[in-house]
């Protein structure tokens, strides 16, 4: 289990933002669960679990979690991240997010972990081993968009309304660059194994 953080909204704010989600749905696009990055570090909406692909064996890839064992996770492994608190799976899809108009992210499933190949991110980064101290890059898979974030993008009064329940929040997104907008660090991590 971990918590990713948001290379360049965190050094922009002075403060760390991290990738969330919660039991809120998108108002507009596909209308699924909220994917965010929120400056809040205790809450329990930004711890992820790393496991496997939706299908491995198609994906040609090892299981970054099998049976409740942790395995390092190679630079170029296909991973599905699940949202711990929710049970659905951080998910892309060729959708417009309803802010910088780039590709949605959500999260998708029914809360039981299951999902689609529209959950499976590659792991990018320059040594042997995602590496919690190393900045990385989710591509993911079926759209090629990396996953994003920036600190002059967040939901306010005047594009979410008065009564917005994600108030300054930054919108996460899928985009075309692998650039600074879409770097991210493991804040913490927990090895849990059953």
């Amino acid at each position: 289990v971990i918590k990713l953080t948001h290379v360049e909204a965190s050094a922009a704010s002075n403060t760390n933002y991290f990738l969330n989600s919660e039991s809120k749905n998108l108002g507009s696009g596909s209308g699924q669960q909220i994917v965010t990055a929120i400056e809040n570090p205790t809450t329990l909406n930004t711890l992820w679990w790393v496991r496997e692909p939706n299908e491995p064996e198609s994906r040609g890839t090892a299981a970054g979690c099998t049976e409740g064992t942790a395995s390092p996770i190679q630079c170029g492994q296909i991973i599905r991240l699940t949202h711990l608190e929710t049970m659905r799976n951080l998910h892309s899809h060729n959708v417009k997010s309803p802010l910088s108009r780039q590709q949605e992210v959500s999260s998708y499933g029914q809360g039981d972990g299951a999902g689609d190949n529209g959950d499976d991110w590659k792991v990018v980064c320059s040594s042997k081993y995602w590496r919690h101290e190393n900045k990385v890059h989710l591509q993911h898979v079926d759209s090629g968009k990396f996953l994003g974030a920036s600190s002059t993008v967040k939901f306010n009064h005047q594009n979410c309304g008065h009564n917005c329940p994600i108030m300054n929040h930054a919108e996460v997104f899928g985009r075309s660059s692998q650039d600074q907008y879409g770097q991210w660090f493991v804040e913490a991590g927990v090895h849990i194994h059953h």
